[in-house]
Protein backbone atom coordinates (compact mmCIF):
# COMPACT_ATOMS: atom_id res chain seq x y z
CA UNK A 1 0.00 0.00 0.00
CA UNK A 2 1.29 3.60 -0.66
CA UNK A 3 0.52 5.96 2.32
CA UNK A 4 -1.65 8.11 0.36
CA UNK A 5 -4.34 5.47 -0.90
CA UNK A 6 -6.24 2.06 -0.25
CA UNK A 7 -6.85 -0.25 -2.61
CA UNK A 8 -9.15 -3.27 -2.61
CA UNK A 9 -6.77 -5.87 -1.45
CA UNK A 10 -5.43 -3.13 0.84
CA UNK A 11 -9.14 -2.82 2.20
CA UNK A 12 -9.43 -6.04 2.83
CA UNK A 13 -6.07 -6.46 4.74
CA UNK A 14 -6.95 -3.76 6.71
CA UNK A 15 -10.51 -5.32 7.30
CA UNK A 16 -9.18 -8.63 8.73
CA UNK A 17 -6.76 -6.41 11.10
CA UNK A 18 -10.36 -4.85 12.37
CA UNK A 19 -11.60 -8.36 12.86
CA UNK A 20 -8.47 -10.11 14.41
CA UNK A 21 -7.68 -7.14 16.92
CA UNK A 22 -11.75 -6.99 17.82
CA UNK A 23 -11.67 -10.71 18.31
CA UNK A 24 -8.08 -10.38 20.76
CA UNK A 25 -9.92 -7.94 22.57
CA UNK A 26 -13.52 -9.40 22.59
CA UNK A 27 -14.08 -9.70 26.85
CA UNK A 28 -13.13 -6.68 27.11
CA UNK A 29 -15.69 -4.90 25.41
CA UNK A 30 -17.89 -8.22 26.32
CA UNK A 31 -17.06 -6.41 29.76
CA UNK A 32 -18.54 -3.25 29.54
CA UNK A 33 -22.61 -4.41 30.02
CA UNK A 34 -24.52 -1.79 32.07
CA UNK A 35 -26.55 -4.11 33.52
CA UNK A 36 -24.77 -7.03 35.76
CA UNK A 37 -26.89 -9.60 33.60
CA UNK A 38 -25.43 -11.97 31.67
CA UNK A 39 -26.12 -10.62 28.27
CA UNK A 40 -23.09 -8.99 27.95
CA UNK A 41 -22.25 -10.24 24.71
CA UNK A 42 -21.69 -6.77 22.70
CA UNK A 43 -18.05 -7.87 21.97
CA UNK A 44 -19.30 -11.20 20.53
CA UNK A 45 -22.02 -9.73 18.32
CA UNK A 46 -19.47 -7.22 16.48
CA UNK A 47 -16.92 -10.00 16.25
CA UNK A 48 -19.57 -12.57 14.68
CA UNK A 49 -20.57 -9.34 12.69
CA UNK A 50 -16.89 -8.41 11.30
CA UNK A 51 -16.26 -12.03 10.59
CA UNK A 52 -19.36 -12.59 8.70
CA UNK A 53 -18.00 -9.18 6.60
CA UNK A 54 -14.81 -10.41 6.20
CA UNK A 55 -16.20 -13.88 5.05
CA UNK A 56 -17.28 -12.62 2.07
CA UNK A 57 -14.64 -11.18 0.70
CA UNK A 58 -11.79 -13.81 2.31
CA UNK A 59 -11.08 -14.98 -0.83
CA UNK A 60 -11.40 -12.49 -2.94
CA UNK A 61 -8.94 -10.96 -5.64
CA UNK A 62 -10.88 -7.75 -6.16
CA UNK A 63 -8.42 -4.78 -6.57
CA UNK A 64 -11.80 -2.07 -6.65
CA UNK A 65 -11.81 -0.61 -3.29
CA UNK A 66 -15.50 0.26 -4.49
CA UNK A 67 -16.48 -2.86 -4.74
CA UNK A 68 -14.68 -4.71 -2.14
CA UNK A 69 -16.58 -2.29 0.42
CA UNK A 70 -19.86 -3.69 -0.90
CA UNK A 71 -19.10 -6.75 -0.62
CA UNK A 72 -17.74 -6.09 2.94
CA UNK A 73 -20.73 -4.10 3.72
CA UNK A 74 -23.15 -6.84 2.61
CA UNK A 75 -21.17 -9.41 4.50
CA UNK A 76 -21.78 -7.33 7.81
CA UNK A 77 -25.57 -6.95 6.82
CA UNK A 78 -25.81 -10.81 6.56
CA UNK A 79 -24.03 -11.81 9.46
CA UNK A 80 -25.31 -8.64 11.91
CA UNK A 81 -26.02 -9.63 15.79
CA UNK A 82 -27.52 -7.22 18.49
CA UNK A 83 -28.15 -3.44 18.03
CA UNK A 84 -24.22 -3.35 17.97
CA UNK A 85 -23.79 -5.60 15.05
CA UNK A 86 -26.65 -4.11 13.36
CA UNK A 87 -25.18 -0.28 13.49
CA UNK A 88 -21.25 -2.53 13.17
CA UNK A 89 -23.49 -3.10 9.40
CA UNK A 90 -24.81 0.50 8.80
CA UNK A 91 -21.26 2.03 9.09
CA UNK A 92 -19.65 -0.63 6.72
CA UNK A 93 -23.02 0.12 4.43
CA UNK A 94 -22.63 3.90 4.69
CA UNK A 95 -18.42 3.18 4.32
CA UNK A 96 -19.22 1.37 1.08
CA UNK A 97 -21.87 3.71 -0.04
CA UNK A 98 -19.62 6.72 -0.60
CA UNK A 99 -16.75 4.59 -2.04
CA UNK A 100 -19.01 3.17 -4.37
CA UNK A 101 -17.18 3.36 -7.63
CA UNK A 102 -13.68 3.95 -6.61
CA UNK A 103 -10.40 1.83 -7.39
CA UNK A 104 -9.05 3.00 -4.80
CA UNK A 105 -9.64 5.26 -1.66
CA UNK A 106 -7.55 8.13 -0.96
CA UNK A 107 -7.48 10.94 1.99
CA UNK A 108 -10.18 12.62 0.85
CA UNK A 109 -12.21 9.67 -0.10
CA UNK A 110 -11.82 8.24 3.44
CA UNK A 111 -13.25 11.29 5.19
CA UNK A 112 -16.07 11.23 2.98
CA UNK A 113 -16.35 7.78 3.73
CA UNK A 114 -16.34 7.91 7.26
CA UNK A 115 -19.06 11.18 7.21
CA UNK A 116 -21.53 8.94 5.17
CA UNK A 117 -20.66 5.97 7.37
CA UNK A 118 -22.16 8.04 10.37
CA UNK A 119 -24.69 9.44 8.76
CA UNK A 120 -26.30 6.09 7.64
CA UNK A 121 -25.48 4.90 10.74
CA UNK A 122 -27.55 7.58 12.78
CA UNK A 123 -30.41 7.18 10.09
CA UNK A 124 -30.88 3.66 11.08
CA UNK A 125 -31.51 4.43 14.39
CA UNK A 126 -35.55 5.37 15.53
CA UNK A 127 -34.21 7.55 18.40
CA UNK A 128 -30.26 8.09 18.12
CA UNK A 129 -28.95 8.08 21.73
CA UNK A 130 -25.46 9.26 22.49
CA UNK A 131 -22.91 8.56 24.27
CA UNK A 132 -22.83 5.25 21.97
CA UNK A 133 -21.01 3.66 19.49
CA UNK A 134 -22.74 6.16 17.04
CA UNK A 135 -21.01 9.33 19.00
CA UNK A 136 -18.21 7.60 18.27
CA UNK A 137 -18.72 7.39 14.52
CA UNK A 138 -19.82 10.90 15.05
CA UNK A 139 -16.08 11.96 16.58
CA UNK A 140 -14.47 9.83 14.14
CA UNK A 141 -15.46 11.52 11.39
CA UNK A 142 -15.27 15.13 12.50
CA UNK A 143 -11.37 14.08 13.62
CA UNK A 144 -10.97 13.32 10.10
CA UNK A 145 -12.20 15.77 8.27
CA UNK A 146 -10.78 18.46 11.05
CA UNK A 147 -7.07 16.50 10.64
CA UNK A 148 -7.42 17.28 6.51
CA UNK A 149 -8.42 20.76 7.08
CA UNK A 150 -5.45 21.72 10.01
CA UNK A 151 -3.04 20.33 7.20
CA UNK A 152 -3.86 21.96 4.87
CA UNK A 153 -4.06 25.52 6.25
CA UNK A 154 -0.05 24.46 7.17
CA UNK A 155 0.21 23.62 3.71
CA UNK A 156 0.75 19.98 3.91
CA UNK A 157 -0.59 17.26 2.84
CA UNK A 158 -1.80 14.00 5.33
CA UNK A 159 -1.49 10.55 4.33
CA UNK A 160 -3.12 7.32 5.22
CA UNK A 161 -1.23 6.45 8.25
CA UNK A 162 -1.71 9.92 9.96
CA UNK A 163 -5.20 9.98 9.19
CA UNK A 164 -5.92 6.96 11.33
CA UNK A 165 -3.53 8.08 13.65
CA UNK A 166 -6.04 10.96 14.32
CA UNK A 167 -9.35 8.96 14.09
CA UNK A 168 -7.90 6.20 16.51
CA UNK A 169 -7.04 8.69 19.03
CA UNK A 170 -10.53 10.23 18.34
CA UNK A 171 -12.15 7.05 18.81
CA UNK A 172 -10.61 6.63 22.13
CA UNK A 173 -11.04 9.71 23.49
CA UNK A 174 -14.86 9.43 22.63
CA UNK A 175 -14.99 6.53 23.92
CA UNK A 176 -13.77 7.99 27.35
CA UNK A 177 -16.38 10.76 27.14
CA UNK A 178 -19.30 8.33 26.72
CA UNK A 179 -20.49 8.38 30.68
CA UNK A 180 -20.65 11.70 30.81
CA UNK A 181 -23.37 11.60 27.93
CA UNK A 182 -25.07 8.53 28.93
CA UNK A 183 -26.23 8.82 32.44
CA UNK A 184 -26.67 5.09 32.92
CA UNK A 185 -23.00 4.62 31.90
CA UNK A 186 -21.78 6.76 34.75
CA UNK A 187 -23.80 5.25 37.37
CA UNK A 188 -22.42 1.95 36.04
CA UNK A 189 -19.04 2.78 35.91
CA UNK A 190 -18.70 1.76 32.48
CA UNK A 191 -17.89 3.12 28.84
CA UNK A 192 -19.71 2.54 26.17
CA UNK A 193 -19.08 -1.00 25.29
CA UNK A 194 -19.95 -0.90 20.92
CA UNK A 195 -17.88 2.09 21.01
CA UNK A 196 -15.31 0.49 22.55
CA UNK A 197 -15.76 -2.26 19.88
CA UNK A 198 -15.85 0.08 16.85
CA UNK A 199 -12.48 1.72 19.02
CA UNK A 200 -10.48 -1.31 18.66
CA UNK A 201 -11.75 -2.01 15.06
CA UNK A 202 -9.97 1.16 14.08
CA UNK A 203 -6.93 0.34 16.78
CA UNK A 204 -6.53 -3.32 14.71
CA UNK A 205 -5.99 -1.58 11.43
CA UNK A 206 -3.82 0.75 12.44
CA UNK A 207 -1.49 -1.64 14.56
CA UNK A 208 -1.19 -3.37 10.97
CA UNK A 209 -0.36 -0.03 9.23
CA UNK A 210 2.33 0.24 12.02
CA UNK A 211 3.50 -3.52 11.43
CA UNK A 212 2.51 -4.55 15.14
CA UNK A 213 1.07 -7.18 16.49
CA UNK A 214 -2.30 -8.15 16.21
CA UNK A 215 -2.04 -11.39 18.25
CA UNK A 216 -2.10 -9.74 22.11
CA UNK A 217 -4.16 -7.38 23.89
CA UNK A 218 -2.48 -4.35 23.84
CA UNK A 219 -4.12 -4.17 27.61
CA UNK A 220 -2.78 -6.15 29.88
CA UNK A 221 -5.74 -5.91 32.72
CA UNK A 222 -7.95 -9.44 33.71
CA UNK A 223 -11.22 -9.40 32.50
CA UNK A 224 -13.73 -10.64 35.76
CA UNK A 225 -14.33 -14.36 35.53
CA UNK A 226 -18.36 -14.17 34.83
CA UNK A 227 -17.51 -12.64 31.25
CA UNK A 228 -14.69 -15.00 30.55
CA UNK A 229 -15.34 -17.19 27.36
CA UNK A 230 -13.59 -20.51 28.03
CA UNK A 231 -13.89 -22.26 24.18
CA UNK A 232 -12.88 -19.47 21.94
CA UNK A 233 -13.62 -21.17 18.78
CA UNK A 234 -12.87 -18.76 16.31
CA UNK A 235 -9.05 -18.66 16.92
CA UNK A 236 -8.15 -22.20 15.97
CA UNK A 237 -4.40 -20.87 14.53
CA UNK A 238 -2.53 -23.42 12.69
CA UNK A 239 0.16 -25.32 14.75
CA UNK A 240 -2.58 -24.86 18.02
CA UNK A 241 -3.64 -27.88 19.01
CA UNK A 242 -4.69 -27.45 22.09
CA UNK A 243 -6.89 -25.33 24.38
CA UNK A 244 -5.53 -25.13 27.91
CA UNK A 245 -7.71 -23.29 30.42
CA UNK A 246 -6.43 -23.49 33.73
CA UNK A 247 -7.07 -21.89 37.18
CA UNK A 248 -4.71 -21.06 39.80
CA UNK A 249 -4.30 -18.83 43.22
CA UNK A 250 -0.56 -16.33 42.82
CA UNK A 251 1.41 -16.38 45.98
CA UNK A 252 2.69 -13.00 45.01
CA UNK A 253 1.67 -10.01 43.26
CA UNK A 254 1.58 -10.79 39.35
CA UNK A 255 3.77 -8.15 37.07
CA UNK A 256 1.33 -8.05 34.16
CA UNK A 257 3.34 -7.28 31.36
CA UNK A 258 6.14 -10.09 32.23
CA UNK A 259 3.13 -12.26 33.02
CA UNK A 260 1.60 -11.70 29.36
CA UNK A 261 5.08 -12.14 27.49
CA UNK A 262 5.72 -15.29 29.27
CA UNK A 263 2.33 -16.80 28.13
CA UNK A 264 2.91 -15.46 24.18
CA UNK A 265 6.01 -18.08 24.86
CA UNK A 266 3.87 -20.78 24.71
CA UNK A 267 0.67 -19.67 22.51
CA UNK A 268 -1.94 -16.95 21.52
CA UNK A 269 -5.27 -16.80 21.64
CA UNK A 270 -4.63 -15.36 25.82
CA UNK A 271 -7.39 -14.42 27.94
CA UNK A 272 -7.35 -13.87 31.80
CA UNK A 273 -9.87 -13.83 34.23
CA UNK A 274 -10.17 -12.69 37.74
CA UNK A 275 -12.14 -12.81 40.60
CA UNK A 276 -11.65 -13.23 44.51
CA UNK A 277 -7.96 -13.96 44.26
CA UNK A 278 -7.92 -16.88 41.73
CA UNK A 279 -7.26 -15.97 38.26
CA UNK A 280 -8.04 -18.19 34.80
CA UNK A 281 -5.89 -18.71 31.99
CA UNK A 282 -7.15 -19.32 28.37
CA UNK A 283 -4.50 -20.45 25.77
CA UNK A 284 -3.78 -22.38 22.69
CA UNK A 285 -0.65 -24.13 22.32
CA UNK A 286 1.23 -26.68 20.35
CA UNK A 287 1.59 -30.11 21.12
CA UNK A 288 4.44 -30.18 22.56
CA UNK A 289 3.89 -27.07 24.42
CA UNK A 290 0.27 -28.08 25.97
CA UNK A 291 2.33 -28.38 29.88
CA UNK A 292 4.37 -25.77 30.15
CA UNK A 293 1.17 -22.97 31.02
CA UNK A 294 0.18 -25.39 34.00
CA UNK A 295 4.63 -25.82 34.76
CA UNK A 296 4.35 -21.90 34.94
CA UNK A 297 1.46 -21.49 36.78
CA UNK A 298 2.66 -23.32 39.63
CA UNK A 299 6.20 -21.67 39.65
CA UNK A 300 2.93 -18.50 40.40
CA UNK A 301 0.98 -20.55 42.78
CA UNK A 302 -1.23 -22.93 43.35
CA UNK A 303 -3.29 -24.79 40.49
CA UNK A 304 -6.60 -25.82 41.60
CA UNK A 305 -8.18 -26.21 38.25
CA UNK A 306 -6.50 -27.74 34.84
CA UNK A 307 -8.15 -28.59 31.55
CA UNK A 308 -6.60 -29.40 28.30
CA UNK A 309 -8.49 -30.44 25.00
CA UNK A 310 -7.84 -31.13 21.51
CA UNK A 311 -9.05 -27.90 19.37
CA UNK A 312 -9.81 -29.63 16.08
CA UNK A 313 -12.16 -32.30 18.36
CA UNK A 314 -13.49 -29.63 19.57
CA UNK A 315 -13.73 -28.01 16.06
CA UNK A 316 -15.00 -31.10 14.42
CA UNK A 317 -17.86 -31.53 16.69
CA UNK A 318 -18.89 -28.30 17.05
CA UNK A 319 -19.72 -28.01 12.84
CA UNK A 320 -23.63 -28.28 12.81
CA UNK A 321 -24.79 -30.95 10.58
CA UNK A 322 -27.49 -29.63 7.76
CA UNK A 323 -29.52 -26.30 8.89
CA UNK A 324 -29.82 -25.67 12.43
CA UNK A 325 -30.23 -22.37 12.26
CA UNK A 326 -33.54 -22.52 13.04
CA UNK A 327 -36.06 -24.90 14.32
CA UNK A 328 -39.41 -25.42 12.15
CA UNK A 329 -42.57 -25.99 14.56
CA UNK A 330 -45.05 -28.36 12.69
CA UNK A 331 -47.51 -25.56 12.77
CA UNK A 332 -48.88 -25.35 9.00
CA UNK A 333 -49.54 -22.11 7.64
CA UNK A 334 -50.67 -21.92 3.91
CA UNK A 335 -50.18 -18.86 1.12
CA UNK A 336 -52.22 -15.67 2.34
CA UNK A 337 -52.38 -16.36 6.06
CA UNK A 338 -49.93 -14.46 8.27
CA UNK A 339 -46.74 -16.85 9.64
CA UNK A 340 -45.77 -15.82 12.96
CA UNK A 341 -41.63 -16.48 13.44
CA UNK A 342 -40.24 -16.16 17.14
CA UNK A 343 -37.32 -15.82 18.89
CA UNK A 344 -36.87 -18.11 21.81
CA UNK A 345 -33.79 -18.81 24.37
CA UNK A 346 -35.16 -22.42 25.51
CA UNK A 347 -36.76 -25.39 23.90
CA UNK A 348 -39.76 -24.98 26.84
CA UNK A 349 -40.73 -21.83 25.52
CA UNK A 350 -40.69 -23.01 22.19
CA UNK A 351 -42.91 -25.19 22.79
CA UNK A 352 -45.32 -23.39 24.04
CA UNK A 353 -44.84 -21.20 20.93
CA UNK A 354 -45.59 -23.87 19.33
CA UNK A 355 -49.18 -24.71 20.89
CA UNK A 356 -49.83 -20.92 20.48
CA UNK A 357 -49.09 -21.51 16.28
CA UNK A 358 -45.95 -19.75 15.73
CA UNK A 359 -44.70 -20.95 12.12
CA UNK A 360 -41.18 -20.97 13.33
CA UNK A 361 -39.15 -20.70 16.30
CA UNK A 362 -35.65 -19.25 15.60
CA UNK A 363 -32.93 -20.06 18.54
CA UNK A 364 -32.25 -16.95 20.62
CA UNK A 365 -32.11 -14.76 23.36
CA UNK A 366 -29.58 -13.49 26.33
CA UNK A 367 -25.96 -14.00 25.01
CA UNK A 368 -26.98 -15.86 22.22
CA UNK A 369 -28.51 -13.19 19.44
CA UNK A 370 -29.33 -14.76 16.17
CA UNK A 371 -27.71 -13.30 12.73
CA UNK A 372 -29.86 -11.17 10.23
CA UNK A 373 -29.03 -14.09 7.80
CA UNK A 374 -30.66 -16.85 10.22
CA UNK A 375 -33.82 -15.11 10.65
CA UNK A 376 -34.12 -14.36 7.10
CA UNK A 377 -34.12 -17.81 6.24
CA UNK A 378 -36.83 -18.93 8.35
CA UNK A 379 -38.95 -15.80 6.67
CA UNK A 380 -38.22 -17.05 3.23
CA UNK A 381 -38.87 -20.86 3.82
CA UNK A 382 -42.09 -20.01 4.88
CA UNK A 383 -44.89 -20.42 2.07
CA UNK A 384 -46.76 -17.27 2.84
CA UNK A 385 -45.66 -13.79 2.22
CA UNK A 386 -47.36 -12.28 5.45
CA UNK A 387 -44.78 -12.50 7.96
CA UNK A 388 -44.85 -11.27 11.39
CA UNK A 389 -41.38 -11.48 13.68
CA UNK A 390 -41.20 -11.58 17.69
CA UNK A 391 -37.59 -10.91 18.44
CA UNK A 392 -38.61 -11.15 22.09
CA UNK A 393 -35.29 -9.60 23.31
CA UNK A 394 -34.31 -5.74 23.27
CA UNK A 395 -30.67 -6.58 21.53
CA UNK A 396 -33.02 -8.50 18.78
CA UNK A 397 -35.63 -5.65 17.26
CA UNK A 398 -32.76 -4.07 15.05
CA UNK A 399 -31.44 -7.82 14.06
CA UNK A 400 -35.44 -8.50 13.01
CA UNK A 401 -36.07 -4.78 11.38
CA UNK A 402 -33.11 -5.37 9.02
CA UNK A 403 -34.43 -8.64 7.03
CA UNK A 404 -36.91 -6.12 5.81
CA UNK A 405 -34.48 -4.50 3.55
CA UNK A 406 -33.50 -8.47 2.16
CA UNK A 407 -37.32 -9.74 1.27
CA UNK A 408 -39.69 -9.56 -1.07
CA UNK A 409 -42.25 -10.72 1.41
CA UNK A 410 -44.61 -8.13 4.12
CA UNK A 411 -42.78 -8.47 7.26
CA UNK A 412 -43.83 -6.43 10.56
CA UNK A 413 -41.64 -7.02 13.43
CA UNK A 414 -43.48 -6.77 16.66
CA UNK A 415 -41.13 -4.86 19.30
CA UNK A 416 -41.39 -7.26 21.74
CA UNK A 417 -38.52 -6.87 24.42
CA UNK A 418 -39.03 -10.40 26.69
CA UNK A 419 -40.60 -13.79 26.33
CA UNK A 420 -43.89 -12.69 28.03
CA UNK A 421 -44.45 -9.95 25.86
CA UNK A 422 -43.90 -12.00 22.66
CA UNK A 423 -46.30 -14.69 24.21
CA UNK A 424 -49.05 -12.24 25.22
CA UNK A 425 -48.87 -10.90 21.57
CA UNK A 426 -49.25 -14.24 20.34
CA UNK A 427 -52.56 -14.32 21.57
CA UNK A 428 -53.55 -11.86 19.54
CA UNK A 429 -52.70 -13.54 16.10
CA UNK A 430 -54.94 -14.86 13.56
CA UNK A 431 -53.85 -16.68 10.36
CA UNK A 432 -56.64 -14.87 9.02
CA UNK A 433 -56.84 -11.97 10.09
CA UNK A 434 -56.47 -8.06 8.50
CA UNK A 435 -52.78 -8.29 8.49
CA UNK A 436 -52.82 -4.33 9.70
CA UNK A 437 -55.30 -5.18 12.14
CA UNK A 438 -53.40 -8.01 13.95
CA UNK A 439 -50.10 -6.31 14.00
CA UNK A 440 -52.01 -3.24 15.71
CA UNK A 441 -53.09 -6.13 18.24
CA UNK A 442 -50.24 -7.83 18.86
CA UNK A 443 -48.61 -4.30 19.36
CA UNK A 444 -51.19 -3.23 21.49
CA UNK A 445 -50.95 -6.51 24.09
CA UNK A 446 -47.06 -5.69 24.57
CA UNK A 447 -48.17 -3.16 27.11
CA UNK A 448 -50.70 -5.59 29.18
CA UNK A 449 -47.79 -8.00 30.87
CA UNK A 450 -45.15 -7.64 33.01
CA UNK A 451 -41.72 -9.35 32.92
CA UNK A 452 -39.78 -10.34 35.65
CA UNK A 453 -35.92 -11.93 35.38
CA UNK A 454 -34.39 -13.59 38.31
CA UNK A 455 -30.57 -14.20 37.09
CA UNK A 456 -27.42 -13.69 38.71
CA UNK A 457 -24.99 -10.42 39.14
CA UNK A 458 -22.41 -10.58 36.51
CA UNK A 459 -20.52 -7.72 38.31
CA UNK A 460 -20.43 -5.39 41.57
CA UNK A 461 -22.27 -2.46 41.51
CA UNK A 462 -24.87 0.00 42.97
CA UNK A 463 -28.15 0.56 40.74
CA UNK A 464 -31.31 2.38 41.88
CA UNK A 465 -30.27 2.32 45.12
CA UNK A 466 -29.80 -1.91 44.90
CA UNK A 467 -26.56 -2.76 46.21
CA UNK A 468 -25.40 -5.65 43.90
CA UNK A 469 -23.02 -8.25 44.68
CA UNK A 470 -20.98 -10.35 41.86
CA UNK A 471 -22.95 -13.97 41.87
CA UNK A 472 -25.88 -12.67 44.09
CA UNK A 473 -29.48 -13.33 42.60
CA UNK A 474 -30.98 -10.21 41.43
CA UNK A 475 -34.31 -9.59 39.98
CA UNK A 476 -34.98 -7.09 37.42
CA UNK A 477 -38.94 -5.82 36.38
CA UNK A 478 -39.55 -4.74 33.10
CA UNK A 479 -35.54 -4.33 32.48
CA UNK A 480 -35.21 -2.65 35.34
CA UNK A 481 -33.07 -3.93 38.40
CA UNK A 482 -35.29 -3.41 41.27
CA UNK A 483 -34.12 -6.41 43.64
CA UNK A 484 -31.12 -8.30 45.18
CA UNK A 485 -30.80 -11.16 47.50
CA UNK A 486 -28.83 -14.71 48.34
CA UNK A 487 -32.07 -16.76 48.27
CA UNK A 488 -33.63 -17.69 44.70
CA UNK A 489 -37.31 -17.97 46.85
CA UNK A 490 -36.55 -14.83 48.23
CA UNK A 491 -35.46 -13.09 44.99
CA UNK A 492 -38.72 -14.58 42.94
CA UNK A 493 -41.07 -13.50 45.75
CA UNK A 494 -39.52 -9.65 46.21
CA UNK A 495 -39.36 -8.93 42.71
CA UNK A 496 -43.09 -10.68 42.28
CA UNK A 497 -43.96 -8.09 44.85
CA UNK A 498 -41.77 -5.09 42.79
CA UNK A 499 -44.11 -5.53 40.07
CA UNK A 500 -46.93 -5.41 41.91
CA UNK A 501 -47.73 -9.15 41.11
CA UNK A 502 -51.12 -8.77 43.51
CA UNK A 503 -52.83 -6.40 40.70
CA UNK A 504 -52.41 -8.63 38.23
CA UNK A 505 -54.59 -12.06 37.91
CA UNK A 506 -52.10 -14.54 36.27
CA UNK A 507 -48.59 -15.44 37.21
CA UNK A 508 -46.96 -17.46 34.73
CA UNK A 509 -43.39 -19.13 35.76
CA UNK A 510 -40.90 -20.24 32.98
CA UNK A 511 -38.17 -22.16 34.68
CA UNK A 512 -34.67 -22.29 33.27
CA UNK A 513 -32.28 -25.01 31.86
CA UNK A 514 -30.21 -26.21 35.18
CA UNK A 515 -32.87 -25.41 37.68
CA UNK A 516 -34.40 -28.51 38.98
CA UNK A 517 -37.89 -29.39 38.19
CA UNK A 518 -38.62 -30.25 42.05
CA UNK A 519 -36.82 -26.47 43.06
CA UNK A 520 -39.15 -24.94 40.59
CA UNK A 521 -42.66 -26.95 41.76
CA UNK A 522 -41.78 -25.97 45.26
CA UNK A 523 -41.02 -22.25 44.82
CA UNK A 524 -44.46 -21.99 42.62
CA UNK A 525 -45.93 -23.64 46.10
CA UNK A 526 -44.40 -20.71 48.30
CA UNK A 527 -45.78 -18.11 45.48
CA UNK A 528 -49.27 -19.49 45.36
CA UNK A 529 -49.42 -18.93 49.04
CA UNK A 530 -47.68 -15.58 49.35
CA UNK A 531 -50.39 -14.10 46.28
CA UNK A 532 -53.56 -16.45 47.06
CA UNK A 533 -55.73 -14.14 44.72
CA UNK A 534 -53.56 -14.83 41.68
CA UNK A 535 -53.38 -18.08 39.32
CA UNK A 536 -49.29 -19.08 39.41
CA UNK A 537 -48.78 -21.25 36.73
CA UNK A 538 -45.40 -23.13 36.21
CA UNK A 539 -43.51 -23.76 33.04
CA UNK A 540 -40.44 -25.29 31.70
CA UNK A 541 -38.88 -22.60 29.72
CA UNK A 542 -35.14 -24.36 29.37
CA UNK A 543 -33.30 -20.95 28.86
CA UNK A 544 -29.92 -20.39 30.30
CA UNK A 545 -28.12 -18.33 32.70
CA UNK A 546 -32.06 -16.93 34.14
CA UNK A 547 -33.43 -19.49 36.50
CA UNK A 548 -36.36 -17.78 35.93
CA UNK A 549 -38.55 -16.05 33.77
CA UNK A 550 -41.71 -14.44 34.48
CA UNK A 551 -44.97 -13.58 32.98
CA UNK A 552 -47.73 -11.21 35.04
CA UNK A 553 -50.46 -10.57 32.76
Amino acid sequence: MTTTTIDGQELKRLAEAGLKWLRMNQQIVNAYNVFPVPDGDTGTNMVLTMQSAYDEIGQSLEKSAGKMAQALAHGALMGARGNSGVILSQIWRGFARAVDDQEVIGVECLIKALSTARDTAYKGVVRPVEGTILTVTKDIALAAKTAYEEAEKLGKTINIVEMFERIVKAADESVQRTPELLPVLKQAGVVDSGGKGLFFIFEGMLRYLHGESLEAAAVYHPIPITHFDEHVMDMVEDGQDYEVVLDFVPTRALQWDDFYAQLEQFGTSIQIGEGEGMYRVHIHVPAEKRYHPIDYAISLGQVTKVVIENLQTQMNESKPEGNNLHKFIQNHIEEGQIGVIAISPGAGISRVYSSLGAAAVVNGGQTMNPSTQEILEAIEELPTDKVIILPNNKNIIMTAQSTKSLSQKKIAVIPSRSVPQGLAAMLHWNPEGDYEEIIEEMTSSLKAVRTCEITNATRSVEMNGVPVKEGQLIGLVDGELLVSSTNLQDCCLQTLKAAQAEDYELITLFYGAGLPKEEAENIAAVIREAFPNQEVELQEGGQPHYPFIISVE
